[in-house]
């Protein structure tokens, strides 16, 4: 078994693997869902990842990425020019198509205007790469720079108005680029186009499955671990949850979960996350009780940004003296950490990722912590970690559980944490969560909270004027959790929610309902 450098993640020993390079586009992500949901294992890379390490990956083809650089700038992200000549299919898309057709002595230029939006693609060759893709269709632009000058080894596939070589291919080495995005909806047959690619050009079988990844994953992690034991950090959400039973599959009672209770939790959660694992699971499972300590690091903290850190070092320091009690060679620590934690956390693989917010899970341990980490969702999406839970035999309400904030209900206080206002949002949120399930629309909806706003409205309540604080709700349905939209409620079921909140909590007199999108917001508002 094959595993990438520093990627955390092993591959399937029978599935097809494709190599994306990704040079810091906003879609390299989407290009290896794609990938994996028509049936092949993709892995991100670092754009300079050497020729040696992609020929012991194996992989069927190469995917070069989109990239917010131009490649006529003397600081573009670069590749190792040796991989065209490895023999294996290479697919450059915008950026990628750019940078392979120039370092195969091809001209690229700035145009006059960069182009953003549709466009209509005329193909000119249906052999291999357009094959049964319509003789004009839409596709998605996004540059700045293009193709303006073809070498003798190149031909052209497809064509639009404004760029004349939107497809082209090499005549001898296996290299195909595409000026637009293949990977987005907005082109309709860009599916079609990598699953030519990947079926008619790289010749791959589909065999991928998340059966597969178990099973890769599980010896991965026993390479990894050999007889040490593992510390999972479980909270009860999804994805600790699958982590902590790919690792139950894996290595067995060498795995002892430590559920810190840091007070900042919604109602019951530490009965619930109780009954499940160390009564359900049989898992050796540690509880920690140490709501106090964070509470206290909190008082007068009301920068989003700092309770996070407060938060994560006060974690770290709890989980870290209740580790200590684990006895054995303790030297791992499991966590969930995901695809999109990495991403907007400013971790991607091409380092040009943007840090919008901070994840007190992504970017490794401080250097006075002696954990090494296991990370088997790293490279997974929502989605697909929800697949992995079901493979693994999980229950759905599990497995379909809304995620949780790793600061739990901190963030979802605006503004000072006190522990009557987290009581008063503990409220508001069960009293959500009940409207939400009773009326169906918990698996139609992909997180639903309540936000306690640090303002307070007027209000009449009976016969007096009220001055009480304010509950925004948020609802959202998304795919990846990199986008997302807010859900469509019916007004009759947000007209309870509201009047519920109202009457049965004390200190609420008004609601609001966030219909905002992912972006420009967050799906947290802190």
């Amino acid at each position: 078994m094959a595993e990438s450098a520093g990627t955390g993640v092993g591959l399937p020993r029978h599935a097809d693997v494709i190599v994306i390079l990704d040079f810091g586009s906003q879609y390299a992500q989407l290009i290896a869902r794609r990938v994996r949901e028509a049936g092949a294992f993709s892995l991100l890379q670092a754009p300079d990842t050497s020729v040696q390490t992609l020929r012991a990956l194996n992989p069927r083809g190469i995917i070069l990425s989109g990239g917010p650089a131009s490649v006529t700038s003397e600081t573009k992200a670069r590749c190792d020019p040796a991989l065209l000549e490895l023999g294996v299919p290479v697919l450059g898309i915008c950026y990628g198509m750019q940078l392979g057709c120039q370092l195969l002595k091809c001209e690229v230029r700035r145009t006059p205007k960069a182009e953003y939006g549709r466009a209509r693609l005329t193909v000119l060759d249906h052999s291999d790469l357009l094959a049964d893709i319509p003789a004009t269709t839409t596709v998605w632009m996004s540059h700045g720079d293009q193709v303006t000058g073809l070498d003798e080894q190149f031909e052209a596939l497809a064509t639009t108005p404004t760029c004349p070589f939107a497809a082209v291919r090499h005549k001898t080495l296996p290299f195909y680029g595409v000026q637009f995005h293949p990977e987005v909806t907005h082109t309709p047959h860009g599916v079609d186009l990598l699953r030519n690619f990947l079926y008619k050009i790289c010749t791959c079988q589909g065999t991928w499955r998340m059966s597969e990844f178990v099973d890769s994953e599980c010896i991965r992690i026993r390479e990894q671990v050999g007889d040490a034991r593992v510390i999972c950090g479980l909270s009860g959400g999804v994805d600790s949850s699958v982590v902590a039973a790919l690792l139950t599959r894996a290595i067995g009672d060498k795995l002892s979960c430590i559920f810190v209770d840091n007070g900042l939790l919604r109602k019951n959660e530490r009965r619930l996350v109780e009954a499940t694992f160390r009564d359900h699971f049989e898992i050796d499972l540690r509880v920690v009780d140490a709501g106090p300590q964070f509470l206290a690091d909190l008082v007068g903290v009301t920068c989003p940004q700092e309770k996070r850190r407060l938060i994560g070092h006060r974690f770290i320091e709890v989980f870290t003296q209740a580790a200590k009690q684990v006895q054995g060679d303790a030297r791992f620590l499991a966590q969930g950490t995901l695809y999109p934690d990495v991403i907007e956390s400013g971790h991607g693989h091409s380092g040009e990722a943007a840090n919008i917010k901070l994840h007190h899970n992504v970017g490794g341990l401080p250097d006075d912590m002696p954990f090494e980490l296991v990370e088997p969702l790293r490279h997974l999406f929502k989605d697909e970690v929800r697949q992995l839970g079901e493979v693994l035999g999980l229950p759905s309400h599990i497995v379909w559980r809304h995620p949780f904030p790793g600061p739990g209900l901190a963030v979802r206080v605006l503004g000072a944490v006190t522990p009557e206002r987290l009581d008063l949002l503990r409220e508001c949120d069960e009293i959500l969560l009940e409207e939400i399930i009773a009326n169906n629309l918990y698996r139609s909806t992909d997180q639903v909270f309540a936000v306690l706003l640090p303002v307070k409205a007027v209000g009449v309540m009976g016969d007096a004027r009220s001055y009480e604080s304010v509950v925004a709700v948020r609802a959202v349905e998304t795919q990846d959790f990199m986008t997302a939209d807010w859900a469509r409620i019916p007004y009759d079921i947000l007209a309870t929610i509201s009047n519920r909140m109202i009457n049965e909590v004390a200190g609420v007199n008004r609601v609001v309902y966030d219909i905002s999108s992912k972006p420009p917001a967050t799906i947290e508002w802190e």
